[in-house]
């Protein structure tokens, strides 16, 4: 069987954006019409990867290397870079990340490093993407912030630059008496019947929820995506066994309800 290689990816990729024999759609394609797959393709990632389903991780991950091949070759077309490129600029900024690894910033310097705690390591990956950022001209502390970012990551992305001037609670109680504080302001909102205000405290909750998910060391979008999964299973299961006893659950009452819900929590508790 033959065995392709990242050679093979990039000649198809060119064969693809061919003007005369490649394929119409590709050939129509820019940076910005490829940005929404790309976006797709990087959750079927993650999706594959919380579901356990690693038979499907290969391919996942082969699109979403596709989009990156896709880039370069739009790249290459109008003579900005091209993939050797990318490579070069990942490899550079790894080597020079990592200084706990590669002392030198060079592979060969491998293995001749001294022992460092995790704290210089994470202060030192700081510093260095700092000096990424003034090297950019971005001096701002959120400047290199994707605006596209799912808004709990980049409320959390947000939240943890700001820890690093200071801006944050120092133990976790803080954060749970403003969860606290948040909650009543909302509640005084929908009591003034003020749609813009209840918008802009729940605002605030979410934010100060995706505050405390990063003092209980998770993250608030994996959070949310693996609740809304269970949900979904939850409520297919539901609908599987109302069929099995002949129900319609948009009829039956809150208590048959109730019961199917805890019948799914139970059988798919039990399963490995």
């Amino acid at each position: 069987m033959t065995r392709y290689t990242l050679d093979d990816l990039i000649q198809v990729m060119a064969c693809l954006r061919d003007p005369k024999d490649g394929c119409p759609w590709d050939i129509q394609q820019s940076y910005r019409d490829i940005v929404p797959f790309t976006l797709e393709e990087a959750y079927e990632v993650a999706d594959a990867i919380e579901r356990g389903a690693y038979e499907e991780l290969p391919g996942e991950l082969g699109d979403l290397l596709f989009q990156v091949v896709f880039y370069a070759r739009l790249a290459e077309e109008d003579a900005r870079f091209d993939f050797a490129e990318i490579v070069h600029q990942l490899v550079d900024k790894l080597l020079t990340r990592h200084p706990h690894v590669f002392p030198d910033a060079t592979l060969s310097s491998f293995g001749t490093a001294t022992g460092v705690s995790m704290r210089d390591i994470k202060s030192r990956w700081e510093e260095k993407k700092a000096d990424e950022r003034a090297a950019r001209g971005q001096l701002g502390l959120f400047d290199d912030v994707p605006k596209a970012l799912p808004a709990l990551s980049r409320a959390q992305k947000i939240q943890k630059r700001a820890r690093a001037i200071g801006f944050d609670w120092v133990q976790i109680e803080g954060v749970l008496d403003k969860v606290s504080e948040e909650l009543t302001e909302l509640h005084e909102a929908r009591t003034q019947n003020d749609p813009k205000q209840v918008l802009a405290e729940f605002g605030d909750l979410l934010f100060t929820i995706v505050s405390l998910g990063r003092h209980l060391g998770v993250d608030s979008e994996q959070a949310l995506r693996l609740a809304t999964l269970k949900f979904q299973q939850r409520l297919n299961t539901v609908q599987h066994l109302a069929l099995q006893q002949s129900l319609q659950v948009s009829e039956v009452d809150d208590a048959v309800r109730e019961r199917l819900w805890q019948l799914a929590k139970d059988q798919l508790s039990e399963q490995p």
